[in-house]
Order: structure tokens, then C-alpha cells, then sequence
């Protein structure tokens, strides 16, 4: 069961503003963009509360690309310990993929800490990046 919020939290008060058609898609598509309803983003730039960070397209494709190779360093490391434990050669150094995968997490970290320029848009990254 959900727990009842104090009557101070609770929202019962409903504010109107008129907006036309084009106002209302801008609203709506930076909502999509933060990842909020309309009533929520509403509410945080109202009350001048921080929005989400945006997260590129470019950004997401790294995520997802680190996770591939993190999850390779995974199946190195039990494939080394499970050589070591027979007594045969390690296909790795276990040293090696320990700073390997310090190495990830911490690019990950990093990767999570950039900001996107709310004026970026996907496909003029896209464009950079073919262009280098």
C-alpha cells in the first residue's frame, strides 16, 4: 500500500496558463527532452528546480559500448581465475584486468558527470562526428 502523503505535500491546487499551439509543442518536446511529464517540468522550471541533465544519443551509444567491453573484461577475469584454480596458464593478467576495469567504471563515472549543451541536437553530433 502507498503511503499517505501530509496534507501539506498533497497537490490539490491546479494553476492554468494559456499557451498557443506552437508554445505548447515547445513545452511538451523539452519535457520529452528532460525525460519528465508536462506537469513536472512545469513544476521544476516554475519553481526553478534543476532538471535532469539531457543525455545524447552519443552519449547512450558509449554506455551502452562500455558495458560490451566491461562485460568481455567479465568474462576474461572468470575465465583467468578459473584457469588459475586449475593450475594452467592464465589467458590474462588478473592485475591487468583489475585496472582495466577501475579504467571503465571510472570513464563511466566521467561519462555520467558531462553535461550536454541543452542547444546540442542529436543530429548535428552526428554530423561531427562524421566529419572527423
Amino acid at each position: 500500500m502507498r503511503p499517505k502523503l501530509s496534507k501539506n505535500l498533497l497537490r490539490t491546487k491546479t494553476l492554468e496558463a494559456r499557451v498557443n499551439a506552437i508554445e505548447h509543442d515547445m513545452i511538451k518536446l523539452k519535457a520529452q527532452d528532460a525525460g519528465l511529464s508536462i506537469a513536472e517540468f512545469t513544476r521544476r522550471s516554475v519553481l526553478l528546480k534543476p532538471l535532469p541533465k539531457r543525455t545524447s544519443k552519443i552519449t547512450l551509444a558509449t554506455y551502452r559500448e562500455l558495458s560490451r567491453i566491461g562485460n568481455n573484461i567479465n568474462q576474461l577475469t572468470r575465465a583467468t581465475h578459473t584457469a588459475i584454480k586449475m593450475g594452467l596458464h592464465p589467458p590474462a593478467d588478473p592485475e591487468e584486468l583489475a585496472q582495466l576495469r577501475n579504467l571503465l567504471q571510472k570513464i563511466g563515472r566521467e561519462l555520467s558527470q558531462m553535461e550536454t549543451d541543452p542547444t546540442d541536437e542529436d543530429e548535428e553530433e552526428d554530423e561531427d562526428w562524421e566529419t572527423e
